[in-house]
Formats: structure tokens, C-alpha cells, sequence
């Protein structure tokens, strides 16, 4: 932006919300307008919210110019949400901007509304640079900035957690939105029953537990019960990969952004979460919570240039992910500083790891701490079965020549493990300390033993870079907390998947390549094409 003074008007419209912003480049929310439609029956139509918007565009405008006592001809620029989105709402308010932009005669610039969520958060929390858990109707994702670009660390495999909450508010009755309803039975009760839990290293599925929640309604289970359950179990998932991705950026603050971010008791296990990891937690004033044009207005002061403005830019794009946008607007690398306890050697999301001998020989206590977020049931269900999980595969994995360290203790009233101390520096390391020498072997050897392991039913479960060590280019594989046996592609390729993404948080411009020389290992082609069948699936409303 520089020393150049300018207001911009934002237009956001990417579902049923219309909202109007007006931003200053000092930082200054002017205005913020907005009016959302209800569905008397059934969740959003494309066509009905487009109308909307297109009834509900020009009074918001006039109602935005009043609150910032401010005129049209005071307006520098005119941004709006290009995606992700639904088709004929972003037409609509496509067509709103370029009208608006031409009329007045100033540039129009379209952004990532995702993205627009991730600096409205920043701008009114003071949030330098947090990993990110964005939960809405349309999207779940966790977002971390890495080199140039916002990373989708996490993500949904297939429905949003609002858009899982809404449906099954609408399939038994309850109406839209499903949020606050869900929420308001579950308050009725601390009773539980179990739901799928299902993470996949730092990707989550909610259309299992959307499944049950629905069946057990309809076997006559207490409605305040499932509902509890409900929120219990996918907030705990939200919690966990948000866990997982503090651990593998090192950051020191989490922000909490979108619709979902309404929901009290998703605040309060997040808050926990990160008390527990030591670090900072941010939440938007929770009109900047959902979707607002305020955000829309920051995004396009903090990316306006003029090759990006114009009716030739101004196309819109439905599946508009985050992690296309090229970030010019930060500068600067922020360092990050999270002061542990002196017995603490790391803490992961999945245990603490402390430093210890057992027969006089260096060994690690992997210590499956209980996660003060979940209820007692469920968390101890989890790490126990975790632990004896973890405990096998590490076993088995020996019969396919997978490298991975001894054990020496297995305790599970007490979630325990006792494992080998390998001294050797994590794939994660190697990468970022820009070594080159034999990374085409290395890779190569990586995707074989992978290969290995996927032919003998296991799956690693959480394959990043964090969790492989090097020793003489041969990989050692640690940390089986989410992993099991299984023949499918689906998981296979699902495995393949997370260590692609953890190889683009890291080293975005090395990716492509180290994953290729991984593939030329692994060399299983059924697999690769379940790897581009997951990637391609629709995440976005």
C-alpha cells in the first residue's frame, strides 16, 4: 500500500450472506453492512441467494456509505469475492463491482475470500502470523502462511463442519441453520454417546459422523444427547489437527475465524488446546467471525496492484483455493517463541516426548498426555487405543524391512510408550537446511519403503516430513499415533497425500519435484490415481 492513502469498498456475496465493507489502508474498519437469507425449508439454492444478493447490493451500499459518513466519490477502490463460492451468487456480485467500479471510476480488484477471513482475523486480534482453523458453511480448513503463499495444512476429505452441522439440523426437522441449535440441545445434557472420530493425519471427514448422528436420532436416541455428541466429537477433531499443525509450523498463535466460530464451546475447547501447547489464542469480533465485506475491502488494499485490477481480472472462480494466491503483502518472517517446561523436550500433538535411559541405553518416553479439550471417554478411548495401535505397527513394521525404532516398554494404563533414541536428523531438517546432495536417491528410497510398508496393510497414518529420519539416506520411520492396517487405496493414497502436503508447507518450490523422485520409489500407479482423485474432489459448499 506504501504512503498512498486509499479507501476501499468491499462486496462480499460467495453464499447466502450479503455484506458490504468499507476499509481504509491505515487499518480503519469504516463500515460494516450485511443482511443473510434464512431458507424456510431445505439449505442454500444457488439461484435464491443470487437474487438476494441482487435485491440486498445496492440498499447495503447505501447503508455503509451512511455508517462511514462518507459518499461515493470518497471510494478508492472496489474489491469483491472472486471464490470459492457458490456459481450464480458470485456472478451476481461480480457484476455488482464492475458496475460499481466503472461508474465511478476507480480500479476493481477480486480476492480469495478464504483468504479475506485469515487478515480481517489479523487486523482485529493483532494475530501476526497464527495457523488458522477456519470453520464455516461452505469451508473447514487449517492455513498457515509459508513461504509466499497461505498453505491448506488441513482440510475437510469431503463436508464442512457448518454445512455437516446445518444438514443434520434440516434432516430430522430442526431447520437452518443447524449451529445454534445443535448447540443450544446440546447445553441440555453432559451425556454422551460414541460418533465416528475420524482424522487422517491433518485432514479430517465429517459425512461418517453426519451419518450416525442422523441413524441414532432416528432409533429414538435423546436429541440433547446426540447433539452433545455431536459438537464433543467434532470440535475434538477440529482441535486435533489444529493441534497437529501448531506442532509441524512451531507457531505460537492460533486464530479462529468463520461462521462456526459462533459456537461457544468450539471457543472453549480451542482456548484449552492451546493453553495446554503454551501459546496464544484469536478470535475476531464475531462480526468479522462470518462472512463480512470488511474483509473483503482489507484484502484488497493489502493486494492491490495495478496488474491485478480490471475487468480482464475480474473473472470469478467457484473452487477458488487458498493456497492459489500468491501473498505479496507480507514481508516480513516472524519469529516464533514457545517457552515449555525444562522436563518437556517436545510437545507434539500426539504425546510429550521426554528424554530418559532404560538399561543404560538413551531412550524416549512417548507420554500420551490426556487432551483437557476432550471428554474423559472419548480421549481415553482414543489413547488407548492409540498406544496399543502404535505399539504393533512399530512391531510389524520390521517384517518389511521398514526401519523404525525398537520398543522397550509398553504401558497402557498409563498411555506410555518407552522407544529406541535414534540419533538422526528428521527429512524436515535435511530440507530445510537446503542440503542437496543425494536428494533424488533419498526420495526414491523413501517412496520404496513406503511402498514396503503399504504392501504389508500398514499405514503410517501421518506421514510428514516431521516424522521420517534420515540415517546414510535410508528413511526411519516414527510415530504411528493415527496409524492402522488397511489395503485400500483410498488410505493409501490418502497417506500419499499428507506427505505431499507436509513437502508443500515446507518447501513449495522443491515440492513437485522431491515428490515425484518419491513416486518414482513408490511406483505403484493405482495408488498415484487415487492421490489425484482425492485432490480433485469438491471441498467448497
Amino acid at each position: 500500500m506504501g504512503e498512498i492513502y486509499l479507501i476501499c469498498l468491499g462486496i462480499e456475496g460467495t453464499a447466502e450472506k450479503t455484506g458490504i465493507g468499507i476499509v481504509d489502508s491505515d487499518g480503519n474498519i469504516l463500515a460494516t453492512c450485511g443482511d443473510q437469507l434464512y431458507p424456510e425449508k431445505g439449505g442454500i439454492h444457488p439461484r435464491e441467494a443470487a437474487n438476494f444478493h441482487a435485491e440486498h447490493i445496492v440498499p447495503l451500499i447505501q447503508d455503509a456509505l451512511e455508517e462511514s459518513s462518507l459518499t461515493l466519490n470518497d471510494i478508492d477502490l472496489v474489491s469483491f469475492a472472486k471464490g470459492p463460492g457458490l456459481g450464480p451468487a458470485l456472478r451476481t456480485i461480480a457484476t455488482a463491482a464492475r458496475s460499481l467500479s466503472q461508474n465511478i471510476g476507480v480500479p476493481l480488484i477480486g480476492v480469495n475470500h478464504c483468504i479475506g477471513h485469515v487478515e480481517i482475523g489479523k487486523l482485529t486480534t493483532g494475530a501476526k502470523d497464527p495457523v488458522t482453523l477456519y470453520t464455516s458453511g461452505g469451508n473447514t480448513q487449517i492455513i498457515s502462511y509459508e513461504a509466499g503463499r497461505y498453505r491448506i495444512i488441513g482440510e475437510t476429505l469431503d463436508i464442512a463442519i457448518g454445512n455437516c452441522l446445518d444438514q443434520f439440523s434440516r434432516d430430522i426437522g430442526l431447520g437452518h441453520p443447524g449451529g445454534p441449535i445443535v448447540e443450544k440441545h446440546a447445553r441440555n445434557t453432559d451425556e454422551t454417546i460414541e460418533l465416528p472420530y475420524v482424522v487422517k493425519g491433518m485432514d479430517l471427514s465429517f459425512s461418517g459422523i453426519l451419518t450416525s448422528a442422523i441413524n441414532k436420532y432416528n432409533s429414538g436416541i435423546d436429541l440433547d444427547v446426540i447433539c452433545n455428541s455431536f459438537q464433543e466429537t467434532c470440535f475434538a477433531m477440529l482441535c486435533e489437527v489444529t493441534e497437529r499443525a501448531l506442532s509441524y509450523t512451531g507457531k505460537d498463535e492460533v486464530l479462529l475465524c468463520g461462521g462456526v466460530a459462533a459456537n461457544s464451546k468450539l471457543r472453549e475447547m480451542l482456548q484449552v488446546m492451546c493453553d495446554d501447547h503454551y501459546v496464544d489464542f484469536y478470535m475476531p469480533p464475531m462480526k468479522y467471525c462470518g462472512d463480512n465485506g470488511s474483509m473483503i475491502a482489507r484484502l484488497g488494499l493489502l493486494s492491490y496492484s495495478e496488474d491485478k485490477t480490471g475487468i480482464k481480472n475480474s473473472y470469478i472462480n467457484p473452487k477458488y483455493r487458498t493456497d492459489q494466491v500468491e501473498v505479496t503483502w507480507i514481508k516480513d518472517k516472524v519469529e516464533h517463541n514457545i517457552n515449555l517446561p525444562n522436563n518437556i523436550k517436545h510437545k507434539g500433538a500426539e504425546a510429550d516426548i521426554l528424554e530418559a535411559y532404560w538399561d543404560n541405553k538413551p531412550a524416549i518416553i512417548k507420554n500420551r498426555v490426556k487432551k483437557n479439550y476432550r471428554i474423559d471417554k472419548l480421549d481415553n478411548k482414543l489413547r488407548v487405543e492409540r498406544t496399543k495401535e502404535e505399539a504393533k505397527l512399530l512391531s510389524d513394521c520390521k517384517q518389511y524391512n521398514v526401519r523404525t525404532p525398537f520398543i522397550y516398554s509398553v504401558d497402557i494404563n498409563n498411555k506410555q510408550l518407552i522407544l529406541e533414541k535414534i540419533d538422526a536428523p528428521q527429512l524436515h531438517e535435511i530440507i530445510t537446511d537446503n542440503k542437496t546432495d543425494g536428494m533424488e536417491s533419498l526420495f526414491n528410497n523413501i517412496g520404496e519403503v513406503v511402498s514396503s510398508m503399504h504392501n504389508g496393510g500398514i499405514i503410517h497414518g501421518d506421514l510428514t516430513t516431521s516424522n521420517i529420519l534420515v540415517d546414510n539416506n535410508m528413511p526411519i520411520f516414527i510415530d504411528f499415533g493415527l496409524g492402522k492396517y488397511s489395503d485400500l487405496l483410498e488410505d493409501k493414497g490418502t497417506d500419499l497425500l499428507v506427505f505431499k502436503k507436509s513437502l508443500t508447507t515446507i518447501t513449495p518450490e522443491m515440492s513437485e519435484q522431491y515428490f515425484k523422485w518419491f513416486l518414482s520409489g513408490y511406483d505403484d500407479k493405482k495408488v498415484v490415481k487415487k492421490i489425484d482423485e482425492i485432490e480433485k474432489r469438491g471441498r467448497y459448499l
